[in-house]
């Protein structure tokens, strides 16, 4: 065995897991733009030799996509980039943006062998400094093997789900032609989180390597106003539905209907349409500057939004949660960050009213919750403390409960079945994966599975690209 070998075993003794370097929480607060420098080569090389090839990674399996994460480690350290990209992209449709949103101190770093003793391999930024070094470097994915056949699919939805689709079926010789309402492609990606966790130019990026690899977009065109399914079914051979889940949910509290109360995705897409200078559409432009802010809610969107009000120049900023920290669904690293931008969390306290004074929020009424036994999804169950109400000062209130599926009116027309919570019915255990009770149309992501992660859109996406492949190649 020679001595780099025995290096590269070891290595993780003799040096400390690092990240990239982070801007300043001061200037942070003043930037729409990604909180993190990339990794330089050796900094990707150093970091990734402190993996110790485990003989059974948990990082992979705890991967929603199941990335080869030990072997791409491996080719990054050894200044293999290209390969490296090549091999990402063998289990994963989108892994730059992936290394960048994801929470990976709950899926592939937080099951690293590394990670109680030494600090888990920081496997999020060398996925991103992985494919950010060779898009610069020139690679496409090379599809000079792939025999093209006569189907063609469309496409509903230009985000994660929509996009990991194409890419599967493009490199199965399938047409893929995708349709999204928007001007960009990207769905939530462009316009629902933020640039300073993933910078609009990255989505730019991979709609040219998607359109490289034969994939058209037709942008602004809303199915079933602009064009009707009736149409896309008679010219596709079968049709995908990635359309996410975009209804907010409401806290059903009185004053929630005041003016100061703003829904999550609504305050988002706003924003960022104005920082990218597009048209307003539905989505108004709400600046958040020298007011007092109240976000209801502990997921990612929340985070978004308290990150978002802090770089507007709100006055200040809080979180509300009815939980604890170690309870809230988001990313505890996006929680560090918001914190550390100025962010004032009050844990453990359950809203019971916006507090309207002439016309316009005021307040919000909270009671105290301590936690109690588990509910049914094996989280501790708030509950109120009796005597202890009180309220905390607002100007506006962003509600960030999370999303909810908004079933599409022409679903019942074409025989595509919904259960009790709006949700596509679509199983990935079926023949034909995510196949729907419509034969010629399959759907997954989070209108199938309910609001979840991106990269779990993804894992679905690409199984239902295979189930649809399958199926067309089977002739019915």
């Amino acid at each position: 065995m020679s001595r780099l070998t025995i290096r590269s075993k070891f290595e993780f003794t003799d040096r400390d897991r690092a990240g990239p370097n982070k801007h300043s929480s001061e200037s942070r607060r003043r930037e729409f733009s990604e909180i993190y420098d990339p990794f330089v080569e050796q900094e990707g090389k150093a970091q990734s030799e402190r993996c110790i090839a485990c003989g059974n990674p948990y990082c992979q399996w705890k991967c929603p996509v199941h990335n080869y994460i030990p072997d791409w480690l491996k080719l990054a350290a050894e200044g293999r980039v290209i390969e490296a990209a090549e091999l990402a992209h063998q289990t994963n449709s989108l892994p730059e943006i992936c290394g960048r949103i994801c929470p990976q101190d709950r899926l592939c770093e937080g099951a690293c062998t590394l990670n109680t003793e030494y600090g888990a391999v920081t496997i999020g930024a060398i996925e991103r400094h992985i494919t950010d070094t060779a898009f610069a470097q020139g690679w496409r994915p090379d599809l000079s093997g792939v025999e093209q056949t006569q189907y063609k699919v469309a496409i509903i939805g230009a985000g994660p789900a929509g996009l990991a689709c194409a890419d599967v079926l493009a490199r199965n010789g399938v047409e893929a032609i995708v349709y999204d309402r928007h001007p960009e492609i990207g769905g939530l990606l462009s316009f629902g989180i933020p640039e300073f966790k993933l910078e609009h130019k990255v989505i730019r990026t991979r709609r040219r390597i998607l359109e490289g690899m034969g994939i058209r977009f037709v942008l602004g065109a809303n199915i079933g106003q602009e064009i009707s399914f009736k149409e896309v079914l008679e010219n596709h051979d079968a049709a995908f539905l990635g359309l996410g889940t975009y209804k907010a949910m409401e806290g059903n509290m009185p004053g929630e209907d005041a003016t100061g109360v703003y829904r999550a995705l609504d305050y988002l897409i706003g924003n960022t349409k104005s920082l990218l200078e597009m048209p307003a559409g539905e989505h108004s432009y709400t600046n958040l500057e020298n007011q007092r802010v109240a976000v209801l809610g502990g997921g990612d969107t929340a985070m978004d939004c308290v990150r978002t009000a802090i770089r507007q120049g709100a006055k200040e900023v809080h979180c509300l949660y009815r939980r604890d920290r170690e309870n809230m669904p988001g990313s505890q690293h996006e929680v560090d960050h918001a914190m550390e931008e100025g962010v004032e969390f009050l844990f453990n306290v359950q809203p019971l009213e916006i507090i309207v004074k002439q016309d316009k929020v005021s307040a919000v009424k909270v009671i105290e919750t301590r936690l109690g036994p588990e509910d049914e999804s094996g989280r501790r169950r708030p509950e109120p403390v009796e005597g202890s109400e009180r309220d905390i000062g607002a100007d506006a209130v962003i509600v960030a409960y999370g999303f909810r599926a908004k079933p599409v009116s022409w679903f019942e027309e074409f025989g595509i079945r919904t259960n009790d919570w709006g949700l596509v019915e679509a199983s990935e255990l079926d023949e034909y994966a995510f196949q729907t009770s419509n034969p010629k149309v399959f759907a997954a992501g989070d209108m199938v599975r309910g609001a979840d992660l991106v990269v779990t859109a993804i894992a679905d996406a690409r199984k239902a690209a295979e189930g649809m492949v399958r199926y067309l190649s089977s002739g019915q």
